[in-house]
């Protein structure tokens, strides 16, 4: 039987059974994987950042279709047509906008006043006060340990400061894998937990399974926080390619993030002139230099090259420190299933110990 302490406020907040979330991880977070998280319990996000507004709405269609649960879509503060993608969530009914990068307080707002709930990601304390001060409606503190852009505070540091700091409900990031977890991130004040790595491997996430394979043969300590693939600190798997990427600079990186734009432009078929308000929008809101912008378009080939087309000879494989620990690749369903029942099982040993100790007092 699910414990009591597993009905949080996020689960009231966003109308679900758990409090797991599965994060909007780019060419990962797909209708099946979305979907078959919200039929399991869960939150199910859907990462839009690779996604043009007509494929947004096609993987909103498609989720819709696999469940009538709850579930949210990742939207990119910054990029041009955002307000088009909010309406689009808005009509669908989608439940839960949530954010890699914070949006501003206008965005927020309107975001609110169509009737979604905004969760920004955030990795410092003085960014959930800020989204917070704003209307966010919850956060989700990602720890240093997580896969994907981090920061450098791990997550056992960050989430009590967090904690402390807001009054509205926060989900822990960074290092959770199974009921353990959760319940350390409960009794830390959080709402819940959120996980991208334990669901990108999943017999649901659509990762190329010979890329599973390599992502469950890795150690704690072979991951590797690089700024080589955007600019930014980015922790993925430590491979050969990885390892050269590493030793390049801005003669040679350049080219390279260049020629990316360029086929990025060309799978998703966004005219030049978008791409163009793109780079402005996000050098603008993020404070970037030019060649930190042309370095952006990176990101996304580099992880569609592992993720969609399983070539780890030219990709890069975000992933968190947690990947050590992961063995196997359950369904969603025994995935959170399985995290309920340990979860469960903790606190109501914690509950029969404090009963036993009563009783010899």
């Amino acid at each position: 039987m699910t414990h009591p302490a597993l009905n949080t406020e996020l689960c009231r907040l966003v109308g679900v059974e758990h409090p797991i979330v599965q994060t909007g991880m780019g060419w990962v977070a797909s209708a099946k994987l979305t979907s078959a998280t919200a039929n399991a319990g869960g939150l199910g996000i859907i990462a839009s950042a690779t996604m043009d507004l007509p494929q947004l709405a096609d993987a909103i269609a498609e989720t819709k279709a696999r469940t009538d649960k709850p579930f949210g879509v990742n939207l990119r503060s910054d990029a041009p047509d955002v307000m088009e993608r909010a309406e689009l969530m808005a009509k669908e009914g989608v439940k839960v906008a949530s954010f890699a990068l914070a949006p501003s307080e206008a965005l927020m707002k309107s975001l609110k006043d169509k009737g979604l709930v905004c969760i920004p990601s955030i990795g410092a304390k003085r960014h959930a006060e800020k989204v917070a001060g704003w209307g966010a409606d919850a956060v989700i503190v990602q720890g240093g340990e997580a896969g994907g852009h981090t920061g450098s505070v791990p997550t056992t540091v960050l989430l009590p400061q967090v904690v402390d700091a807001v009054d509205i409900p926060v989900v822990a990031a960074g290092g959770f894998f199974d009921g353990r977890g959760l319940v350390a991130a409960l009794a830390y004040g959080a709402a819940g937990m959120a996980m991208g790595t334990r669901f990108l491997l999943t017999s649901d996430s659509p990762v190329p399974d010979a890329i599973k394979q390599i992502y469950l043969g890795k150690r704690v300590t072979d991951t590797v926080v690089t700024t080589q693939v955007d600019g930014y600190p980015h922790r993925v798997l430590r491979t050969p390619f990885v390892d050269e990427l590493d030793k390049t600079n801005a003669l040679t990186s350049l080219p390279r993030a260049i020629a990316n734009a360029v086929r990025f432009q060309k799978m998703l078929g966004t005219p030049w002139t978008q791409l163009i308000r793109e780079a402005l929008s996000m050098k603008r809101s993020q404070e970037l230099s030019w060649s930190q912008v042309v370095m952006a378009a990176n990101s996304p080939m580099l992880l569609k090259a592992s993720m969609v087309d399983g070539d780890v000879a030219s990709g890069v494989m975000a992933g968190g420190q947690v990947t050590g620990l992961i063995e196997d690749l359950p369904s969603c369903a025994e995935l959170i299933g399985r995290i309920v029942t340990q979860a469960s099982q903790v606190l109501d040993a914690f509950e029969a110990a404090n009963l036993e100790a009563g009783k010899g007092a």
